[in-house]
């Protein structure tokens, strides 16, 4: 797999650094609320298990699935529910656990369909984001690194099911996914 990357965009030292930040100002932000907090999955998996380790604070988990993407290197724009969540969010403040923010697509229909379940509120942590593809103006309420606009994978980031157990984010060599 490591012959596959062409560089190595954040370290694993970085990203747990990173994450410790993170996770002391979610700490502090969310102090005294009723908090869930929600990890898309599959990409987002080891940046939550690493954040929710760095809360200090009591929380709930819970897991969605959505999908725009299939096993292409492009979003698609249409979002589909792969698997929903197993319990109410009514009343509690969620904190959706991103591993990428690149177009928005994805994440302003994340947005729109937790906010209208009568959250108290709904927030975002993503771990990357892609300013540069964005196509629709949301901004996450955390964030890990900017990247710039190259084909990553590793901590959780994957083409075709593979690369995610990588401990550091990489950049795939463009002769692997043309």
């Amino acid at each position: 797999m490591k012959n596959d990357i062409k560089e190595i965009l954040l370290t694993e030292e970085q990203i747990k650094t990173k994450v410790a930040e993170l996770g002391a100002q979610i700490s502090k932000d969310y102090k005294g609320k009723d908090l869930i907090v929600i990890c898309i999955l599959k990409g987002a998996t080891p940046f939550m298990a690493d954040l929710i380790r760095e809360i200090k604070i009591p929380m709930a988990i819970d897991f969605m699935a959505v999908s725009s993407y299939g096993v292409s290197t492009q979003s698609s724009g249409v979002v589909r529910i792969l698997k929903d969540l197993d319990t109410g969010i009514e009343n509690k403040d969620v904190l959706i656990i991103e591993d990428i923010v690149d177009s928005g697509l994805t994440l302003k229909y994340l947005l729109e369909n937790l906010s209208s379940r009568k959250a108290n509120s709904v927030k975002v942590c993503t771990f990357l984001e892609k300013t540069e593809r964005r196509e629709i103006n949301v901004i996450p309420d955390y964030k890990g690194y900017d990247i710039p606009n190259e084909f990553v994978v590793g901590y959780g980031l994957d083409f075709a099911e593979k690369y995610r157990n990588l401990p550091y984010i990489g950049v795939l060599k463009p002769e692997i996914y043309s």
